[in-house]
């Protein structure tokens, strides 16, 4: 397994920081590492340029998110060197983009309505589809959690108006890059933190806190059960999904995620990524 990193674009000789351990990790269990070119990749500029020190091999990329139209040109350009993504374009999109996997997932995952584009008319359609009450906003890849009540959280589904402001602050906050569209999600009133499960192939090979929370862990075990079931119905190579316990008493599905791009929280050992992949 060829490891593949962003580089640190001040020094683009050598792992971004960030992920420098996984990189180290993966060296050290005899697994060679390859730097690109993130922001290259992002822009969609000179990416031949940006993969150019990548060897052929069987790969997996782990760094910064990419849109899915960047992910597949970012696959297109190390094919001509040779090189195999373990995640081709279209398991990428269908792990990265809510809309790829919800319908598996629906039955332990919030309601949820999207758009193809920002446009209000087709906003107003899909809040007036979830009926009535609380929602939390985000777009097809991520929300704007850390603006909660600006950008995210939606009071009342009903109130077009108040509705619409929160979507317009995301957009803003977006610099109206949004991903895919606008996502409504019925509101579920969580106990306690998240964690962070990880796939490999069908298989949960980790499960421990949730980057934002990284010391802190639910008092109930989950039950993983009901989760493999919809984690092998996807058939995604490696995915992550984030669980949280609900109010009422229920484990429920916040996310999914292309484990490439999922960050690993500071308190799980780099080694036991790697040797979950490797």
């Amino acid at each position: 397994m060829l490891l593949i990193v962003p580089a640190d674009p001040l020094r683009p000789r050598r792992p971004d920081p960030h992920f420098a351990a996984e990189a180290q990790a993966a060296r050290e269990a005899g697994h060679p590492v390859a730097v690109v070119d993130h922001d290259a990749l992002a822009a969609g500029r000179d990416v031949t340029r940006a993969v150019a020190g990548v060897p052929a091999a069987d790969a997996v990329y782990r760094g910064w998110m990419l849109s899915a139209t960047r992910y597949a040109g970012f696959a297109e350009a190390l094919r001509a060197r040779q090189v195999t993504l373990r995640t081709d374009p279209d398991r990428y999109r269908r792990a990265h983009e809510l809309p790829g996997w919800y319908a598996t997932a629906a039955a332990l995952t919030p309601e949820s309505r999207w758009t193809v584009g920002v446009d209000r008319a087709d906003f107003d359609r899909v809040r007036t589809a979830l009926g009535s009450g609380p929602a939390v906003l985000r777009d097809w890849t991520k929300s704007a959690k850390h603006h909660w009540h600006e950008a995210c959280f939606v009071p009342e589904l009903t109130d077009g108006d108040a509705a619409w402001r929160v979507a317009t602050r995301l957009r803003e906050l977006r610099d109206d890059d949004v991903a895919g569209g606008f996502v409504l999600r019925r509101f579920e009133p969580l106990a306690g933190v998240e964690i962070r499960t990880w796939w490999v192939d069908g298989r949960c090979v980790l499960t421990g806190p949730h980057p934002d929370t990284p010391t802190e862990l639910p008092d109930v075990p989950a039950d993983l059960g009901p989760l493999a079931a919809v984690v092998a119905a996807l058939d995604l190579p490696f995915v992550t999904a984030d669980l949280a316990w609900r109010a009422d008493g229920r484990w429920r599905l916040v996310e999914i995620g292309d484990g490439q791009v999922s960050d690993r929280p500071s308190t799980m050992a780099p080694q036991a990524l790697i040797a979950a992949l490797g």
